[in-house]
């Protein structure tokens, strides 16, 4: 069965830093991290932890969410998950 979907995501490394990724298979990618086989930046600052993911319906989107992502600053990044989490959690309630 094939997965159309395409993800964005946000990883919190053992040193506390962020790492952020395009994927069409979360589960496998972030195992793949935490294997040490993951991208160059995250070997060796595992145990790693999803922190943040968005679905998208394809590829472009998604990297597009992550570029965007990628040219905040720490203090931006962090104020973006937590906004998102929240309005997530409030939809759901």
């Amino acid at each position: 069965m094939e997965n159309n979907h395409h993800y964005f995501y946000v990883l919190e490394c053992n040193d506390g830093s962020l790492y952020a990724g395009y994927t069409n298979n979360l589960e496998r990618r972030i195992k793949m991290h935490n294997e040490g086989k993951g991208a160059k930046y995250t070997r060796g600052r595992g145990p790693l932890k999803l922190v943040y993911h968005q679905i998208f319906d394809n590829k472009q989107e998604a990297m597009r969410a992550e570029y965007t992502f990628k040219q905040l600053n720490r203090k931006q990044k962090l104020d973006h998950i937590n906004l998102m989490k929240n309005s997530i959690s409030y939809e759901k309630k």
